[in-house]
């Protein structure tokens, strides 16, 4: 048998073999990446065949049969050291593309006024990264950032369609607001996101001192829900399709000129953005 039928012979038996790595990738818009409330989640599964049947044609020996049968055993296990190393290599670090966002009056801010720096966040109270980023991070950029005079924190709502209580939370917190109680019943509603339950979020604001008889009425008139949809149309407008999601830049009194952060990122991806942000001209 010639070179190139011998070459022919090889690839029909490796394409009879199973394949050496099977991904999948299910994802949505509204969970990505680990860091961002999204489904995705990769599995790599290598197969190794131990055995291959080889009808051999006529005129070919069991030593070259055996021969091509170690070939395709070593291109197996090649492939098999590369889909390994490819599925341990880490993700690329997202970009954080530069964006513009007008500043409106009535927005939920914590901070100085003139401080050199805002941090816009768009969240969904129901979203377990958001409530990772509070945990880990908020309390720390608050304490060095916020509390110093350094940054302004804005709080905008994002509720995602398939958390069937973060529309409610978000207009609950708004409903406090109404008493200056705003930041507090955020706090407690990120802190327990697992149970949004509109009972639980009365029991919430009974703890957190409000005014019980107000606060229903608001709640129940939806008072806030034209906002809550403009804050979604708005985070649409910036490409924004998950929470967490940030916008950050030099403070203006009309707009922020600055950088879109996507996911519940360490607190070092906001230092290098307050750092460039006051560097900005």
């Amino acid at each position: 048998m010639g070179r190139l039928g011998w070459l022919a012979l090889a690839c029909s038996l490796l394409a009879g073999v199973p394949s050496v790595a099977q991904s999948t990738a299910p994802a949505d818009k509204t969970e990505t990446a680990g860091s961002v409330h999204s489904n995705s989640k990769t599995t790599t599964k290598a197969v190794k065949a131990e055995s291959v049947t080889i009808n051999m044609p006529e005129g070919m020996t069991r030593d070259q049969a055996n021969a091509i049968l170690e070939e395709l055993k070593a291109i197996h296990q090649l492939l098999s050291q590369q889909t390994t190393k490819a599925a341990a290599a880490p993700a690329p670090a997202p970009v954080n593309e530069k964006v513009q966002m007008k500043l409106a009056s009535g927005w939920h801010a914590m901070g100085r006024e003139d401080a050199p720096v805002t941090l816009v966040e768009f969240t969904d109270y129901q979203c377990p990264f958001c409530r990772k980023y509070h945990a880990e991070t908020f309390a720390e950029l608050k304490r060095t950032y916020i509390d110093t005079g350094k940054v302004r924190f804005i709080s905008r709502d994002m509720p995602l369609d398939f958390h069937p209580y973060a529309e409610k939370a978000a207009e609950a917190a708004r409903c406090a607001g109404e008493q200056n109680k705003f930041w507090e019943l955020r706090e407690t509603m990120i802190t327990n996101s697992a149970d949004l339950s509109p009972e639980s979020i009365l029991k919430y604001a009974q703890s957190d001192g409000l005014d019980m008889a107000s606060f229903r009425a608001c709640a129940d008139a939806s008072k806030f829900k034209n906002e809550i949809q403009k804050d979604i149309a708005d985070a649409g407008t910036l490409g924004i399709s998950g929470t967490p999601s940030f916008v950050i830049g030099k403070t203006d009194k009309n707009e922020i000129a600055g950088v879109r952060i996507v996911g519940a990122v360490p607190l070092n991806v906001f230092e290098a953005a307050i750092k460039d942000a006051m560097a900005a001209k």
